[in-house]
């Protein structure tokens, strides 16, 4: 069976503090985008094996891929068969784009159809949450207001229809999710009201402004150390977009336009 895993974007990043766990609390909305894709393709095979390639391949060990790490949860608890799995890297890597976590969650929806397991999409997304953070948005892959470190999801309901996006990363920049919550300055996670209510400024405030309002907690430090990033957002802006963003920690950078033509930018 062969897929192809689609990328995200991030509409604002809040982060609200450290964790007891560890983790960090955020509040962000994921909205699938087809920018970028990989291809994932899973065969049943005598013995398990997993082969990576592609343009976006750096050289990590494919045997510790979130696909292997998606067999190994399925095998475990049903047992499954051993399969081999291909999976070309197209979309960029370190760029916040999450395909990495698109092609595990991917594989978990794939074998679970393969070997007939009957898992409902909430299980695979709880599933999916031991793999990473932004795993389980993969599994709905449709735009969710997410909360906790991330896993945590609710459908939302965006009026996206006469707009359109546009990616953008620098070139030869990658930046990694350990060096963008360094640069943050948070206390701990305290149970509070907060400050900005984003899941209801992105339903209720048209885009257009957006601007001043929704905003990804990790620019200011990404920005400062990585000007060609920041030059990317500047760019969409005198391009004339309505709302300009990086996504998540970088350092894809993406817009959005005003575009009657087009209608739900989200969908396939």
């Amino acid at each position: 069976m062969t897929v192809y895993p689609n990328v995200k974007l991030n509409l604002g990043l809040q982060v609200l503090g450290k964790r007891p766990d560890g983790f960090h609390e955020l509040r962000t909305a994921f909205v699938p985008c087809y920018a970028f894709s990989d291809c994932l393709e899973i065969v049943p095979a005598p013995s398990f094996e997993v082969q990576v390639f592609g343009p976006e391949y750096t050289g990590w060990d494919p045997s510790d891929d979130l696909t292997a790490r998606a067999w190994r949860l399925l095998r475990a608890d049903f047992g499954i068969a051993p399969v081999k799995i291909s999976l070309e890297k197209r979309s960029p890597v370190g760029a916040g784009l999450g395909g990495g976590s698109a092609d595990g969650a991917f594989a978990l929806v794939v074998l679970n159809e393969m070997f007939s397991l009957g898992l409902s999409l909430q299980q695979l997304a709880d599933y999916a949450a031991m793999l990473g953070s932004d795993c389980p948005f993969f599994v709905y892959n449709f735009p969710m207001f997410a909360s906790g470190r991330g896993e945590v999801l609710e459908p939302l309901q965006l009026a996206l229809d006469g707009y359109r996006f546009e990616v953008a990363i620098p070139e030869g920049v990658h930046v990694s999710t350990k060096e963008a919550y360094a640069g943050l300055k948070v206390g701990e996670y305290q149970e509070a009201p907060e400050a900005t209510n984003l899941r209801e400024i992105l339903v209720e405030t048209p885009i257009e402004k957006w601007k001043e309002l929704v905003i990804n907690d990790f620019e200011a430090t990404v920005f400062s150390r990585y000007p060609a990033i920041a030059r990317l957002k500047e760019d969409f802006y005198r391009r004339g977009a309505v709302y300009a963003s990086m996504s998540g920690s970088g350092s894809a950078v993406f817009g959005i336009f005003r575009d009657e033509t087009h209608k739900n930018p989200c969908g396939k």
